[in-house]
């Protein structure tokens, strides 16, 4: 945070100055882990399923923290003219401030603190590769502008908040993800973050059990316009079947991008080079070729949605395509290395249907003597749990894969999906050491191996050991 003082918190929360300075200053970081609060932080005491921040406070304080929020007066007395800090033997360098819900403060200091700031903000929502079309709109927007975009996944209720209070007065513009998995979090968040523009990646399945139905997602997703300022750009996914025919509210400019004729910004003449794509994008301003750095046919319309941000942020297609040769993918995203033994492909960060078909079709544009899938079971599908992964089943019959090896009770669907439809060898798991010991004896020297589940199965713990072998001479 910057330029911020006790008295800004107590402004944008209405809370309660229990002990400390109001002119003192706070501009370190939003801590909502008690074990990462230090100096000139502001601590925030959220109370959880598993644990209330409120039982860390005297940790904090003792770090040197500037200021906390807490809703409780833990271990303070409550006689009239004792200073809460003193009486729990605080030093009275840390601001305590009581408000009647952490959650609710938090979310008004990312208001207080997005009113204070004039840069625009780019928010990017979808249910699948939200994540990577937020890093490639930040790579290339920096390539004329000082870019800030989240960090993490700091994409909720809280944290948002946290991610507006790291914007700095130095930034020109930012991109931000905004996440949502129950009814109404799409408007709390995007009326905190009060975007310029926004970008609706797809209507997926992801978060099906707690919202219903796709047409549940679409109406959430769609709600990012809460907070989508006057004569805002909405950029929609013209290629999804429920964004084609949506249009963005009164006052908003809707723009699509995809390959459809009635696309702004459409890609044309799509080639793939050892899992690379190019293509040429054709728009008002121009047509360009263009090629990426990251893997897969998929990341063509990711590209398309930063080339759409881009130019409606007053960039030229010569800039736009220089900034997103710069980006190159991230850790556990379709994550390539290629040893000397095997060539893994790391795409363990998260899964769904869609990235599942689409980390297929990357793996059988590698090279190898034989492309193999490790594939985990997809959480959060709800109702369409065993049909999804039947569907991806049915898919990786049609690959061309050689050897699959699944793990995880929701993946026994998967595995009849293949069984139905193909002779591809399968073998199911439950548990990740006997998965990893049927690695061991099974994959050699030239395999190309594709890891990909959702992040809670933590496959990635399985693909960091081939990862490491990958380059090695023996096993």
């Amino acid at each position: 945070m910057e330029h911020v003082t006790v008295a800004d918190l107590l402004k944008a929360t209405g809370g309660v100055l229990l002990g400390g300075s109001a002119d003192a200053p706070v501009e370190g970081h939003i801590r909502l882990d008690s074990r990462k609060a230090g100096a000139g932080d502001l601590f925030v005491a959220l109370t959880g399923e598993h644990a209330d921040g409120h039982n860390y406070i005297p940790q904090v304080v003792e770090a040197g923290a500037a200021a906390v929020l807490m809703s409780k007066k833990t271990g303070m007395p409550h006689e009239p003219g004792v200073s809460g800090t003193e009486a729990c033997g605080h030093t009275p360098q840390t601001a305590l401030i009581l408000v009647h819900d952490t959650r609710e403060a938090l979310q008004d200091i990312g208001r207080y603190l997005r009113r204070r700031l004039t840069l625009p903000l780019v928010g990017v929502t979808g249910s699948v590769g939200k994540t990577t079309t937020r890093e490639i709109i930040a790579a290339a927007l920096s390539a004329r502008y000082r870019t800030f975009k989240t960090a993490a996944n700091l994409n909720s209720q809280v944290g948002v908040p946290v991610t507006i209070s790291e914007i700095s007065q130095a930034d020109e513009i930012g991109v931000i993800e905004l996440g949502m998995s129950e009814p109404g979090e799409m408007t709390v968040i995007a009326q905190i973050a009060q975007i310029d523009m926004a970008v609706i990646t797809n209507i997926g399945i992801t978060h099906i059990e707690q919202l219903g139905s796709r047409e549940n997602i679409y109406r959430e997703k769609m709600a990012i316009q809460d907070g989508l300022k006057k004569n805002g750009i909405l950029i929609l996914n013209g290629d999804d079947d429920l964004l084609r025919n949506a249009r963005g509210k009164e006052g908003v400019r809707t723009v699509y991008y995809g390959t459809g004729e009635h696309c702004d910004y459409r890609a044309e003449e799509i080639t793939l080079s050892g899992g690379r794509p190019e293509f040429t994008v054709v728009c008002e301003k121009g047509c360009r070729r263009i090629r990426l750095n990251a893997l897969g046919r998929h990341n063509v319309m990711n590209a398309l949605a930063a080339i759409a941000v881009c130019l409606e942020s007053g960039m030229t297609l010569s800039e736009a395509a220089e900034g997103i040769l710069s980006f190159r993918g991230f850790k556990n995203r379709l994550e390539l290395l290629e040893g000397e033994r095997f060539t893994i492909l790391d795409d363990t960060y998260n899964a769904s249907p869609a990235s599942m078909k689409a980390a297929l079709d990357v793996l059988m544009e590698l090279p190898g003597s034989r492309h193999i899938a490790v594939l985990a079971d997809m959480k959060e599908l709800g109702e369409r749990e065993r049909e999804s992964h039947f569907e991806v089943g049915c898919y990786a019959a049609g690959s061309g894969v050689d050897l699959v090896a699944v793990l995880g009770p929701a993946c026994a669907d998967l595995a009849a999906g293949i069984r139905e439809h193909s002779q591809i060898p399968v073998t199911e798991f439950l548990d990740k050491a006997a998965l990893t010991a049927w690695l061991d004896t099974t994959l050699c020297d030239g395999d190309c191996i594709l890891f990909k589940g959702s992040n809670s199965i933590r496959l990635f713990e399985i693909s960091a050991r081939y990862l490491a072998m990958a380059g090695q001479g023996g096993r």
